[in-house]
């Protein structure tokens, strides 16, 4: 798949079913099989499965009351929301026609499943001022198991970028960085590993997620053999790059340099978006679009200029950044309708804006912080374990005990912690210069047909008397 089509959702076509007037429930039972657009919705939706009895539809037309008798609720449901679609059609004549939404892909297959029945698709111009809904494309079992981290937001609207891979690698490398020992990034991939297998059993329904948890634990892997932090400092591995507790200030200014980076890709795919939704204008002026990212990238070129002693540089940065702070300016103007009021509502948000970016950056302090509080707790560990094991018979069996459960205690409470900070970082920092607003998610009508497979006790479907 080309790297275009994986930032992007898959694209909507509006359409037009169109069939004669007494093929339209033969044509919607074969829409509601194929589970592949999304119909206008008359009034409230209906819903697709009735408690414990999914829906389903047969062929043929059934009499209600011969069905309720039979205890087939399934059927009673399906065709309820048949007839609910069947009534919102536009009627011509003898033509009936009901509008929606598909992917583009569908359309020939879509075409070719209506044909024998009497029904077409007829593709349509969107309306002005409506925006498509949004499908994800699917991408494979690893891009479905990151799915959740963008949808658990919100979902994103159809003319932004789909940032699932970039989100994904931003929270397993912030994940990976505060929960850096590699004795305990194997246990998750294990416990990966273990989802994926679906043992225990309990363990199935989370079966998604599985390269997910395993990406994460080999990201705690990795910055924990650049620690040497191994079940804590136990001295199975060498300190490849920065001990936490021996170079606290060499972590926390990584920490800012990895988020100043995560909020650069933020503000550009921001951008992007800004273009997409509103033009090159609403872009250059949007605090989430080029304004914003003038400001940050002026605030990095006066840090520079600040540590290299660069008074030259850093006049440049306030250069930039005053050119950030005007268009952001001229931007909030325009969206509070100007006027004396204009002006006062516009100033506010620039200073929030300014504010905001400097909180936001100094947010990533955390990743030092939690990436400290895990070393540190596991140098209390394993201290203790060694103080135990010096005792003595009892004392080794104590160290033994204290090891695990010191250990168990620690990668429980670690990666809850570093769970729930990298969550918050996603969303909080990044996610809102990546979305400005929220789109509505592509659901499609899917009620299959009915089939009773030879020797089975399903009811027979009762017929509509002729």
């Amino acid at each position: 798949m080309p790297w275009r089509d994986l930032a992007e959702p898959v694209r909507m076509q509006r359409v037009a079913l169109v069939a004669p007037a007494t093929a339209l429930r033969a044509m919607l039972v074969e829409v509601a099989d194929a589970g592949t657009v999304e119909l206008e919705r008359p009034g409230e939706r209906a819903r697709p499965t009735t408690a414990g009895h999914p829906a389903r539809l047969a062929r043929e037309p059934a009499d209600p009351a011969a069905l309720e008798a039979a205890g087939r609720s399934d059927l009673l449901a399906g065709e309820h929301e048949l007839t609910t679609y069947a009534r919102a059609a536009v009627l011509r004549g003898e033509v009936a026609a009901l509008a929606g939404w598909t992917p583009a892909t569908e359309l020939p297959g879509l075409g070719s499943r209506l044909a024998p029945v009497g029904g077409a698709v007829v593709p349509l111009a969107p309306p002005r001022g409506i925006d498509p809904p949004t499908l994800l494309r699917d991408g494979g079992t690893a891009r479905r198991s990151f799915t959740p981290l963008v949808e658990t937001y919100g979902t994103v609207p159809y003319a932004d970028v789909d940032p699932t891979v970039v989100a994904a690698g931003a929270y397993m490398l912030m994940f990976g960085m505060m929960f850096g020992d590699a004795g305990h990034g194997l246990l998750l991939v294990l416990a990966g590993l273990l989802i994926r297998a679906g043992r225990p059993a309990a363990l199935a329904r989370l079966r998604r997620v599985w390269p997910f948890v395993v990406g994460a634990g080999l990201f705690a892997v990795g910055f924990g053999v650049l620690y040497g932090e191994f079940f804590g400092p136990t001295g199975v591995l060498p300190v490849l790059w920065v001990s936490p507790l021996d170079e606290p200030l060499t972590l926390l200014a990584v920490a800012l340099g990895v988020g100043a980076v995560l909020l650069a890709v933020a503000q550009g795919i921001g951008t992007v978006n800004r273009w997409r939704e509103g033009g090159w204008a609403f872009a250059l002026s949007s605090a989430s679009g080029v304004a914003g990212a003038a400001l940050l990238a002026g605030l990095g070129v006066v840090v520079l200029g600040a540590v290299g002693e660069q008074g030259r540089l850093v006049g440049v940065g306030v250069v930039v950044m005053v050119a950030g702070v005007v268009l952001a300016f001229l931007g909030f103007l325009a969206a509070s309708g100007g006027g004396g009021a204009g002006v006062t509502q516009a100033a506010v948000e620039v200073f929030d804006a300014v504010l905001r970016l400097g909180t936001n950056l100094v947010s990533f302090a955390r990743l030092a912080a939690f990436g400290l509080t895990h070393a540190a707790l596991g140098m209390v560990v394993w201290d203790g374990t060694t103080t135990l094991a010096g005792a003595g018979t009892l004392g080794v069996v104590g160290a033994v005990v204290l090891f695990v459960v010191g250990n168990a205690v620690t990668f429980t409470l670690e990666a809850l912690v570093a769970g729930v900070q990298a969550l918050r970082l996603e969303y909080y920092e990044l996610f809102s210069r990546i979305f400005t607003g929220e789109g509505r998610a592509f659901r499609p009508w899917h009620v299959p047909l009915d089939g009773v497979e030879p020797g089975g006790d399903t009811p027979p479907v009762p017929r509509s008397s002729p």
